[in-house]
Order: C-alpha cells, then sequence, then structure tokens
C-alpha cells in the first residue's frame, strides 16, 4: 500500500490564549491480575487537530481508551484535561470532563428500536433540560451538518453502513463536546466506504473545530487523515510524528509494524 494523499489539510486555530495541548497523559500505568499493559505511557493530544493512536493487536489500544476516558482508574500517572489532573476526580467531579468528550463506537452503538433522530436526541435528554422544540432544534442541525436530515425518521437498520456512521457521530456531537474520541471508525467497512469515513472526520475536524482522537488500525486511514500519529508498542509511545515523518522512520520496530500493514517504506 502506497501513501494516499492527504486529506487533513484543515487544522482548527486554537482561541487565543488556549493551550496548544489539550491532553496531557504522563506515566500511564495499567495492569490487569498483576500482567502490566500500560507501561508508562507519555502522550499529548493537539488541540484542534486529528490525533491518530496505532498499534498491533495487544499494544493497549483499548485499554488506553479506557483510561483517557476515565472508565477506569488507572495505577498510576496523569491524565491532565485542559491543564486539570482527571485521575483523583470522584464520579461526581468527573461530570463535566465526561461533557467534554463525545464517543464514536467501532459498529455505531445506536439504538436499533429507536429511529435516527431518537438516536441523536437520546444524550439531550437524558442530560440536559432542553424543551422538545429546542431538541428537535438542535437535532435536525447536527443531521443536516452531516447531510442525513432525510434519515431522521427511519430506523438504524433501513440505512446504509455509512449513514449509520453519520448517525452516530451526530449523536456525539449533539452535546457539543470539545474532544471527539473515534474506535476504530473504519472497522468492518469496504475500502470506499472507509474513504468516506475518513473524509468525514477530517470534514468534522475542519467544521467544528474539535480535537480527534483516533484509535485505529487502518494505516490507509492514518496516512490521509492523522495530523499526529502515536504508535503503542508493547505499552508505551514508540513513535510520536507526522504521517510524513513516521513514513521515513528509522525505528526497527516501526518500520516492521508499517511494512507488515502494506505500506510501502520510501
Amino acid at each position: 500500500m502506497s501513501a494516499l494523499p492527504s486529506i487533513a489539510t484543515e487544522v482548527s486555530t486554537p482561541e487565543p490564549g488556549a493551550d496548544p495541548i489539550h491532553i496531557r497523559v504522563r506515566g500511564l500505568v495499567k495492569s490487569y491480575g498483576g500482567v502490566p499493559v500500560l507501561r508508562g505511557v507519555d502522550f499529548d493530544v493537539e488541540r484542534g487537530r486529528i490525533n491518530v493512536v496505532i498499534g498491533g493487536s495487544g499494544a493497549g489500544k483499548s485499554v488506553f481508551t479506557r483510561q483517557l476516558l476515565r472508565l477506569e482508574q488507572p495505577d498510576a500517572g496523569r491524565i491532565e484535561v485542559d491543564g486539570v489532573d482527571i485521575i483523583p476526580l470522584d464520579d461526581w467531579q468527573l461530570v463535566p470532563v465526561r461533557k467534554k468528550f463525545g464517543m464514536v463506537f467501532q459498529f455505531g452503538a445506536l439504538f436499533d428500536s429507536m429511529s435516527c433522530f431518537d438516536n441523536v436526541a437520546f444524550p439531550l435528554r437524558e442530560h440536559t433540560r432542553m424543551k422538545p422544540a429546542e431538541v428537535r432544534a438542535r437535532v435536525m442541525q447536527r443531521l443536516e451538518d452531516l447531510r442525513v436530515a432525510h434519515a431522521a425518521p427511519k430506523l438504524p437498520g433501513q440505512v446504509s453502513g455509512g449513514m449509520q456512521k453519520r448517525v452516530a457521530l451526530a449523536r456525539a456531537l449533539v452535546l457539543e463536546p470539545q474532544i471527539l474520541v473515534y474506535d476504530e471508525p473504519t472497522s468492518g467497512l469496504d475500502p470506499l466506504s472507509s474513504r468516506r469515513v475518513d473524509e468525514l472526520i477530517a470534514e468534522t475536524s475542519a467544521k467544528f473545530g474539535v480535537t480527534s482522537i483516533v484509535i485505529t488500525h487502518d494505516m490507509a486511514s492514518v496516512l490521509q487523515i492523522g495530523h499526529r500519529v502515536n504508535m503503542l508498542y508493547e505499552g508505551r509511545i514508540e513513535a510520536s510524528s507526522t504521517p510524513s515523518e513516521l513514513l521515513r522512520t528509522d525505528n526497527p520496530r516501526v518500520r516492521d509494524f508499517l511494512i507488515a500493514s502494506g505500506v510501502s517504506l520510501p
């Protein structure tokens, strides 16, 4: 696989005075039953950019994501979101932090028995006191933003996989998060559909100015949309660079991973 032209050309500019690093991870450690998975992860998430995390099976990508969202308690380390370490926070203190995050799950995770409209409206009804008219206006705006307003009355099973992805993204955006986390967004899709999802991620990043974190093993996606690529290897960040720098790396572990992924190196 040769490198595809990058579509992540637009970068949202942080507000004046805003820290260009949205999330700082330092010395993150997590073990299960005495078996270490994360062994001291240091990682910067750049504000307003598409930050990609790659790595082989067992590298710790899923575990890292759970710690980042504070779905689990790390054993050690710091996770600073907008300068605040979220690891010591209790569930009540985490509420405003979690509102900064939107999650786009691997297979959309839409409720099959709800219409697309009700799927997108669900977070607003659960977490806000917005009136029905306000909910409808916000939901339809997000669906229109993502060009799936016509799917509003339909069930997820009545629309294509690509449209389901857009509806899932509308749901993630409806609470206006600052940070979007994508879990293997192109998994199970054919190459053409995968590239459309890449375009959607890049378009969303540019249009809404969100900070994006993409967890993926799809190297075609990485090279197209990533502003910064971070490779997890045996529980640590082995490399952090732009996609073009990654392709020129002399690190044998990174080169072996890229070659095994079908990437043609210069």
